[in-house]
């Protein structure tokens, strides 16, 4: 692949819209909060802590809309509905489980340096 301007990520380019699509801080956590299987939306949001309902509901159907998750509702009184990575978001667990290991490796000095403190490591 080539960095020259033009040859990938223009404000048209697909692979641009890819990643703006899992850029989105919460997409990257709820993708991997449902790479073990599937969760019902409380499940979800006890899972990943600090994410809103709303911004939760608002991450899945954007990822849903874009055809990294499914949504399934079974006909139960009352209704329960979970949601679950499709073919094509169980193709991200192998990157997102690299750039956790990543994160948590360096997740201390990435803090560190942005609090303006030093650490062992830098």
């Amino acid at each position: 692949m080539s960095l020259r301007p033009g040859s990938v990520f223009l404000a048209d380019c697909p692979a641009r819209l890819a990643i703006e699509i899992i850029a989105n801080k919460w997409a990257v956590v709820t993708l991997f909060g449902l790479s073990d299987g599937p969760l019902r939306h409380g499940e979800l949001a006890e899972l990943i802590g600090g994410i809103s309902r709303k911004v939760l509901t608002q991450t899945l159907r954007r990822l849903q809309d874009h055809g990294l998750v499914a949504r399934q509702v079974y006909a139960e009184a009352p209704p329960r509905v979970e949601y679950s990575l499709t073919e094509l978001g169980r193709t991200l667990e192998e990157p997102i489980r690299a750039l956790t290991a990543w994160a948590r490796t360096n997740g201390e000095t990435i803090a560190a340096l942005h609090d303006g403190t030093e650490t062992d490591e830098i």
